[in-house]
């Protein structure tokens, strides 16, 4: 009999995914890290996992990350070395992510965060801003779902260009790739996506230096990982001018602290990390797929490079 051993943080999603995943995979038992005798789990599935929960687990045959980062999996001091690991992504997941990114791009666009003050203060004022065409999008990151982004970005009519770890080859994107082409890339983004996974070379990229070599009063969205953030760096930005807006979907601390600065700037939107928020309905076909996959073959489509970190 194969066993999975699942663990979410929620305890309501976790009987969620617990019971989809036992639905999709009817001839294998699934429960959860609670319930699970460790010497008979093969695979785990996860979102946070506690540090060590994995380690208990000594026939383990491979983790299945609940998204399409691996970083909260690689965070654990004690995770086994060796453990092929699978990450989540598909089209629903894409999707939404595409949605999120337009819709703030859009915001930030057209100035909706001003236009929202003015109508709160009842006053009538005009804000005259380019058309998309005029305005340059910076997307770091082209994985599956920073290529999807850019490509939307692109399709609304925005100049998009793309800054990734390697070179690629987008339709209607400019690509830039390495470090030594980072300032070229970010002197013309006047709004500036982040969808870089996080490892230890990008934690921390978006700081004051990288904030000074983007024009003046530009914007930021971060939908990727809170890690990538300096966030007393983003608050001198703002109070500088040198950032004009920003919308912030993950934080280094979730959920954000209800005494966090950001709460309160009237600069920053906040949304709790439901960019591209997988539920047990889609994320349990993709992951039962993946598993199914890899018990057969010994690899799936979505299987990572946990030394490069994604």
């Amino acid at each position: 009999m194969t066993v999975v051993a699942v663990h979410v943080p929620s305890k309501r999603n976790l009987a969620r995914w617990v019971g989809k995943l036992a639905t999709l995979l009817p001839d294998w038992t699934v429960t959860s890290f609670d319930e699970a005798e460790p010497d008979n789990v093969q695979y785990v599935v996860v979102w946070r996992p506690p540090t060590g929960g994995i380690a208990e687990y000594s026939n383990l045959k491979a983790i299945v990350s609940i998204g399409a980062g691996i970083d909260h999996v690689l965070a654990d001091s004690k995770l086994p070395k060796g453990i092929p690991i699978i990450r989540t992504v598909g089209e629903d997941l894409t999707q939404r992510m595409r949605e999120y990114v337009a819709l703030h791009v859009l915001r930030h666009h057209r100035d909706m965060p001003r236009q929202i003050h003015a109508q709160a203060n009842s006053v009538w004022k005009s804000f005259v801003v380019p058309i998309a065409s005029d305005r340059t999008v910076g997307v770091m990151g082209l994985g599956n779902l920073g290529a999807a982004v850019a490509v939307t970005l692109a399709s609304i009519g925005f100049v998009v260009r793309g800054w990734s770890r390697s070179a690629k080859n987008i339709s209607r994107v400019e690509s830039y790739f390495g470090q030594d082409s980072l300032p070229a890339f970010l002197s013309q983004c006047e709004i500036l996506v982040n969808l870089l996974p996080l490892t230890p070379a990008t934690e921390g990229i978006l700081n004051a230096k990288l904030f000074a070599m983007m024009p003046k009063g530009s914007c930021l969205i971060n939908c990727a990982r809170g890690e990538h953030l300096v966030e007393g760096d983003l608050l001198t930005a703002l109070a500088a001018g040198n950032i004009k807006q920003a919308t912030l979907d993950v934080f280094r601390r979730e959920p954000l602290p209800s005494d966090h600065p950001f709460w309160q700037h009237p600069s920053i939107t906040i949304t709790p990390h439901v960019a591209s928020l997988i539920d047990a309905d889609s994320g349990g076909k993709l992951i039962a797929k993946s598993l199914l996959a890899f018990t057969s073959t010994g690899t799936c489509t979505d299987l990572t490079d946990p030394v490069r970190g994604y």
